[in-house]
């Protein structure tokens, strides 16, 4: 197992290097003066050329990328143009209140999706089965910003049950920060009324973002499901006088487990971007947030490095999803 995670790893690294490369190109050739936005608003064309020259952006391309490479080597992703702060120090503040709603949304994902594919892939015909295609169909095909105000628009403005936007309560102290996850931060600290809180702000935004990935999971487990229960071992299994329970849990489901896993791993992506709207819509205040204000004011570092972290959670979530192709199904490994 050590072998196989080591090959993966290193076989990420060209990834990488690959993803620097593209994203330090595209930023490269990008329309906009980044001197003009760095310099001050009333600067003459001497104080821009003089930022301009101090960013190094008069240099060749090829020097201007070795120097990108040098300053990632060191952690240093640059200064943010807009707050004047390194942007690492952004990013850090901002990034744990993403990882908090991509997990809570693919957690919402996992327990619904799943078991929705395993009711309608188990081969019995019943209304349930119509009805959570129909839905499926329904929740690939809608927006996320529009889902997104529909649910504003029911549990807050019609049925008053959940907040409208923000992770806490106006007036609510944050949890003393170790994570970043307020959540979870609440519960190592014992402060279950501020968890309770953070709780709820969080509820409304994940099931916007989780509710297209839970209409995919559940399709792709369906059609996985199906397959699995036309093969001869579970015929087999059958004919043993193995319960139906026994059939689908132990021997269907692991078996159509792997396209799920894949489906799961590439949905990352999906969460990734999906955040940018999902959390402007609830006003969020994660990397999603983050992103969106630096690329409406042009602020080359904050753009570079939301990309690249995108680039490496993506990289190393996938990593995260070859490993457990290797738990559901050894033969992965071996082979």
């Amino acid at each position: 197992m050590i072998r196989f995670i080591i090959q993966r790893l290193l076989l990420a690294i060209p990834v990488l290097f690959g993803v620097t490369l593209i994203i330090f190109t595209l930023t490269f050739v990008l329309p906009g003066a980044p001197a003009r936005s760095a310099a001050d608003r009333y600067a003459t064309p001497e104080q821009v050329e003089a930022v301009r020259i101090r960013l190094g952006l008069d240099k060749p391309f090829h020097e201007q990328y070795l120097s990108y490479l040098g300053r990632l080597a060191h952690g240093d992703l640059g200064t943010s143009i807009e707050s004047r702060k390194p942007v690492i120090e952004d990013m850090a503040k901002f990034l744990p209140a993403t990882f908090e709603l991509m997990l809570m949304a693919m957690t919402i994902t996992v327990l619904i999706g799943i078991p929705l594919g395993v009711i309608t892939g188990s081969g019995r015909r019943s209304w349930t089965n119509s009805l959570v295609r129909f839905l499926s169909v329904v929740g690939v095909g809608m927006p996320v910003f529009w889902s997104g105000l529909l649910l504003q628009l029911i549990f807050f403005g019609k049925l008053g049950w959940l907040p409208l936007d923000g992770r806490l309560s106006a007036g609510a102290t944050p949890p003393p920060r170790l994570t970043g996850m307020y959540t979870i931060d609440a519960l190592l600290a014992a402060q279950w009324a501020t968890f309770g809180d953070a709780l709820k702000h969080l509820i409304l935004p994940a099931l916007t973002l989780s509710f297209g990935l839970v209409a995919s999971i559940s399709r792709i487990t369906h059609s996985s499901m199906l397959e699995v229960m036309r093969q001869d071992y579970i015929r087999t299994a059958r004919a043993k006088g193995l319960s139906d329970q026994v059939v689908l849990y132990r021997h269907s489901l692991k078996n159509a487990f792997v396209p799920v896993l894949t489906t799961l791993g590439l949905q990352v992506g999906f969460l990734l971007a999906g955040s940018v709207l999902v959390e402007n819509i609830f006003s969020w205040g994660g990397i999603g947030t983050y992103a969106w204000s630096g690329i409406f004011r042009l602020d080359i570092p904050v753009i570079m490095a939301v990309a690249l972290a995108t680039a490496v959670i993506f990289v190393f979530s996938n990593l995260v999803i070859d490993v457990l192709y290797t738990v559901v199904d050894p033969r992965i490994r071996h082979g």
